[in-house]
């Protein structure tokens, strides 16, 4: 899994998320609210956490059985963590490569012709810097 911060680093640069069953999340509520459930990961599933549709946009409704008190939360207050199948399905044709080296992982991307190489012990950190070097080059 990717960090928090590799995460919102992705958010920042204009990734964009559409919930769908699996995928998992953070909160990100503003710093006056003194929430311990920030560093607690969640999962979108039907039975516990659903993507709802309202007219200011994305909702993630809670439906009663987390442990604490949270109806809703809005799409911009939570960070997606986009598993690593996900990381590398939106590098789309940049992806050249994933290389297991001895102490990490290499991933290899193609942009405009110029080729880049991305590496940390854990494959989806990997993708994720990868990604993010094609996100921040598409604004």
């Amino acid at each position: 899994m990717i960090t928090r911060e590799l995460a919102v680093a992705l958010r920042d640069a204009g990734l964009t998320w559409h919930p769908a069953e699996g995928d998992r999340f953070q909160l990100d509520l503003p710093d006056e609210v003194e929430l311990e459930a920030e560093a607690d990961v969640f999962t979108v599933s039907g039975m516990t956490i659903e993507a709802r549709q309202s007219p200011s946009g994305t909702d993630l409704a809670f439906n009663g059985t987390t442990e604490w008190a949270l109806d809703a939360v809005t799409l911009a207050d939570a960070v997606w963590l986009p598993r690593e199948d996900q990381l590398r399905e939106l590098l789309r044709g940049t992806f050249r490569a994933l290389v297991r080296l001895p102490d990490t992982f290499r991933v290899e991307i193609e942009i405009a012709g110029e080729p880049l190489t991305f590496e940390h012990p854990d494959p989806a950190e990997a993708y994720g810097r990868a990604l993010l070097a094609l996100v921040s080059r598409s604004l």
